[in-house]
């Protein structure tokens, strides 16, 4: 798998082309978690938004489907008591209904052929009014695909879309999350983070 693959080089990279927004995320999605939360994480990579929100949060149980990503998580956790780690599939989640007060799944919508799944599993498993939030890099232009994202295409990522801010607000809303609100990470490839309250 792709993903376990790249598991030991993916901070190194990601440090090196886009550090600012690598590490702006996890503190912007941070200031959405409070004290009280319960918080599930899908596709939580290395850990670079978890080992952020963990010091935020009462709870949070981190996953991925990649066990490579899972053990980088793990160590960059190691201090934090408040967290697990499981092995998971976004589309098909195990946890009850609305059993999160929060959920975040982070630059993973873009990977897969059916998006709407996965939204649906996260708004199952989080409780009325609370929030799901969805960190996903984005271009800065409809335009540009940004020479990262060619770069790990050459790797063997597969790229099922790609979004701007302006296409990144419409798929939201075609899948009927109007009242999403959106917030920007500026920086050499940008961050766009989707935060949906459930009604």
């Amino acid at each position: 798998m792709f993903w376990n693959k790249i598991s030991p080089v993916y901070d190194l990279f990601e440090n090196v082309y886009n550090r600012k927004v690598y590490k702006g995320t996890g503190i912007k999605v941070s200031e959405f978690i409070t004290g009280s939360d319960r918080v599930l994480e899908c596709a939580c990579g290395t850990g670079a938004i978890t080992v952020i929100i963990a010091k935020n949060c009462r709870e949070l149980v981190a996953t991925d489907f990649a066990e490579g990503m899972l053990k980088r998580a793990a160590k960059k956790c190691r201090k934090s008591a408040n967290v697990s780690f499981s092995k998971a599939d976004i589309t098909d989640l195990k946890y009850e209904n609305e059993s999160f007060d929060k959920a975040v799944a982070g630059n993973v919508i873009h990977l897969l052929p059916e998006p709407e799944k996965a939204l649906r599993e996260l708004e199952r498993v989080v409780r009325p009014g609370g929030r799901i939030i969805i960190p996903t890099y984005i271009n800065k232009t409809k335009r540009s695909s940004g020479a990262a994202v060619k770069f790990i295409e050459l790797l063997g990522a597969d790229f099922k879309r790609q979004f701007d801010l302006d296409t990144y607000r419409k798929f939201f809303e075609d899948k009927g999350y109007a009242n999403a609100e959106y917030h920007v990470v500026e920086g050499r490839m940008p961050c766009a983070i989707a935060v949906i309250t459930k009604l």
